[in-house]
């Protein structure tokens, strides 16, 4: 047994030492998908009703995360500095990020219909709302509103980024609203705000 395993042994120090370099596989770099102010108008228009008015506005118009908009509280709607706190977001920090006019209208007839204590937007039991609610509420006012692309909450938050940019914003500014570490995050916006390519002419309409 000793001696078969010296034999073992020696054939393997005999044998070249070779390096083998396993290729990584290149990780896919998409980009967002945003809708067009247009079809943000028709989404919002289509909700069945004020409390799913504000939800979806509130992700557009504060570029919130689903799960930022479910954290809210009450008292984090400033209506006299115009801002929206946002507490322990991802990364555990705390941001500020814009109140619209538009939509601090339309909170102020949903807390009279509605009443939350304690959560922005409860569940029958006053709990905070569920995600997939949210989602469904996004999904089905997509569909009654005849948009074709599958429209999700985070792609609100993509749109807003997009839709500050192309009215040239700095983008310092929007990744403070946003809460993003780096800028580079923000940066993927650059590709698809399309205000300046729209302004560029395709070289065949020179020739027509």
């Amino acid at each position: 047994m000793v001696n078969s395993i010296k034999f073992y042994f020696e054939i393997v120090m005999d044998m070249p030492s070779r390096m083998y370099t396993i290729e990584r596989p290149r990780l896919e770099k998409k980009l967002p998908k945003v809708l067009s102010i247009e079809e943000v108008k028709l989404l919002i228009k289509h909700t069945n009703n004020i409390k799913h008015k504000c939800i979806v506005s509130l992700l557009y118009s504060a570029g919130l995360r689903r799960s930022e908009l479910l954290n809210l509280r009450v008292n984090d709607i400033d209506s006299k500095r115009m801002l929206i706190f946002i507490g322990s977001a991802k990364g555990n920090k705390d941001r500020y990020t814009l109140l619209s006019e538009a939509t601090l209208t339309d909170l102020r007839e949903y807390f009279k219909q509605w009443r939350p204590k304690e959560f922005l937007f409860e569940g029958i039991k006053g709990n905070k709302y569920s995600p997939t609610s949210v989602a469904n509420i996004v999904n089905k006012a997509a569909i009654k509103a005849k948009i074709r692309k599958k429209v999700t909450p985070h792609m609100l938050r993509h749109s807003f980024a997009t839709h500050l940019l192309e009215n040239d914003t700095d983008l310092r500014y929007i990744q403070t609203l946003l809460g993003h570490s780096s800028s580079t995050t923000t940066e993927i916006y650059t590709q698809v705000a399309v205000k300046n390519i729209q302004n560029i002419k395709s070289p065949l309409d020179y020739i027509s």
